[in-house]
């Protein structure tokens, strides 16, 4: 099993930036990859980014390219989702999840992903 924690989220105003932690802890030596998702009031949960953990490769949704960046610490079994240029439309609850699976890439889908964290609330305010 593999438990995550996300933390960092809040209310900030159109154009801030907000930094999202996610800890893994459990059977972290086995995840292949981690990503972001984020779910609004009434939508799907839609991918937003992901990283893979061996070698570091990158996949980013069109929507958040060039404003939003993910990285990892594998000493810490931590990844992070740094957010720039925020928008009104960026509001949503974000989701850590990991992958343990042999799926195909990149892990863009929610059903690629076996474990989730509870959720952090992003707000941005026009």
């Amino acid at each position: 099993q593999v438990q995550l924690v996300e933390s960092g989220g809040g209310l900030v105003q159109a154009g801030g930036s907000l930094r999202l932690s996610c800890a893994a802890s459990g059977r972290t030596y086995n995840v292949y990859a981690m990503g972001w998702f984020r779910q609004a009031p009434g939508k799907e949960r839609e991918f937003v980014a992901a990283i893979r953990w061996n070698g570091g490769s990158t996949d980013y949704a069109d929507s958040v390219k060039g404003r939003f960046t993910i990285t990892r610490a594998n000493s810490k079994s931590t990844v992070y989702l740094q957010m720039n240029s925020l928008k009104p439309e960026d509001t949503a609850v974000y989701y850590c999840a990991a992958t343990n699976g042999i799926v195909p890439v990149p892990y863009d889908a929610p059903y690629k992903y076996n474990y989730w964290g509870q959720g952090t609330q992003v707000t941005v305010s026009s």
